[in-house]
């Protein structure tokens, strides 16, 4: 009857110890989930800058056709 408790004791235990585990392991999945949305949002707002200032390179360049990349620098 003893090991029997014991045996039910230490299966107990090595629940609890998953159960916490799996739950350190999903903290660590939302944190790098959230990371990754920061990151895609720094991305996107970074091409839309890049837009922008490829925009008025071309509305104000004396080559309004070619993209900014394509435009000789003077300095």
């Amino acid at each position: 009857m003893g090991d029997n408790y014991e045996m039910a004791r230490n299966l107990e235990q090595l629940l609890e110890s998953l159960i916490k585990m799996v739950g350190n392991a999903n903290k660590n999945v939302d944190s790098l989930q959230r990371r990754v949305s920061q990151l895609e949002w720094v991305i996107k707002e970074q091409q839309n800058e890049m837009k922008e200032r490829d925009n008025l390179i071309r509305m104000y360049s004396t080559y309004p056709h070619e993209s900014s990349q394509n435009i000789p620098l003077r300095f």
